[in-house]
């Protein structure tokens, strides 16, 4: 088995990342915790509603019930990037060039690195926001749809419609898809490297039995895993269509235990999954061969990050049952 160190907070952890060697745990009360040479807290927000890690800058970007956001660096120092009174901030996200993207409400605004933001409205709510791979592009999920927006350049907004509501959103690691996680128990897709001028082509990934609310690509981009079934559902993306018309992998089924969290290794072909019972196993993807990380715990997985090295594992839950393991011994 591999070894653990353990972390017991106090509440409800948001997201887990690493900076550096130095694994950061965000909790919802606000409290932000660094295991740097010892436990050290930091008072962030008055109410945490979102955390991810920035890996241009290597810092963790907040966002909070006080309408704060601010990005966290390794050493513990604070940087407020924004402010909006009297409103959440429920979604971040990390771009290019020192870029940071938040919304409020029905806007999105995306703060550049030197300092100058702009703002983009939409007709309903923001519901998740993503930087593209290549190029200031942004897309922003609402009901019935997805956005996109250059940021840098004048251009008209491009609508990619879907009835229904769209939650998070991701771009594919060389940004030929676009995927959205939904309120329907389903995953949708649009494949952009379309002809100029041709409509973008759908992709559904449907038959989840909760709500998906982990995504995370594979090293070279090749898979998408994702939560929200009994087992880590995890679709094929290395053809020119992707998913279309393929069945997904399952990976790590256990019964009527829900898959709450994924996490793909930084190299190698390997997805950590963590479960509604505080169980972590690792899968590989080439044999489906799995290995338990943890044993049940106290409450979800709520969140893991790899170390770069691939050889440590943070994992955060839903009752502060947090720690690292060590798979290198």
């Amino acid at each position: 088995m591999p070894t653990l160190a353990p972390l017991d907070l106090s509440g409800h952890v948001v997201a887990v990342a690493y900076l550096g060697d130095v694994p950061v745990f965000a909790e919802a009360s606000g409290l932000v915790h660094r295991l740097d040479e010892g436990h050290k807290t930091i008072e962030a927000h008055d109410g945490l509603l979102t955390a991810l890690h920035d890996p241009l800058t290597d810092t963790v970007l907040t966002g909070g019930e006080d309408g704060r956001v601010l990005r966290i660096a390794r050493d513990g120092a604070v940087q407020e990037l924004a402010s909006v009174p009297r409103r959440w901030i429920a979604q971040v996200a990390a771009g290019p060039q020192g870029a940071v993207a938040y919304a409020s409400g029905k806007s999105a605004f995306v703060r550049l690195g030197d300092g100058t933001v702009k703002e983009f409205t939409e007709e309903r709510t923001v519901e998740g926001l993503a930087f593209a791979p290549k190029g200031l592009r942004l897309a922003a999920s609402r009901y019935n749809g997805v956005t996109l927006h250059w940021v840098a350049i004048p251009g008209a907004p491009v609508d990619l419609d879907w009835k229904g509501a769209h939650n998070a959103v991701t771009f594919s690691p060389d940004g030929r898809f676009l995927v959205t996680s939904m309120q329907e128990n389903a995953l949708h897709g649009w494949k952009l490297d379309s002809k100029p001028g041709a409509e973008a082509r759908h992709m559904r990934m449907t038959g989840y039995p909760a709500k998906v609310k982990s995504l995370s690509w594979s090293a070279k981009g090749k898979w998408l895993a994702s939560s929200g079934a009994p087992a880590a559902i995890v679709w094929p993306f290395q053809a020119k269509d992707g998913p279309m018309g393929k069945a997904p992998m399952e990976l790590g089924t256990r019964g009527n235990v829900m898959v709450t969290s994924v996490a793909c290794h930084p190299a190698e072909e390997v997805v950590a999954i963590g479960y509604s019972d505080g169980m972590i196993l690792a899968a590989r993807l080439s044999d489906q061969r799995e290995v338990v990380l943890r044993r049940q715990g106290k409450g979800s997985v709520t969140g893991m990050a790899w170390h770069k090295s691939g050889q440590r594992l943070a994992f955060a839950s839903e009752t502060g049952d947090c720690g690292v393991i060590d798979i290198s011994a």
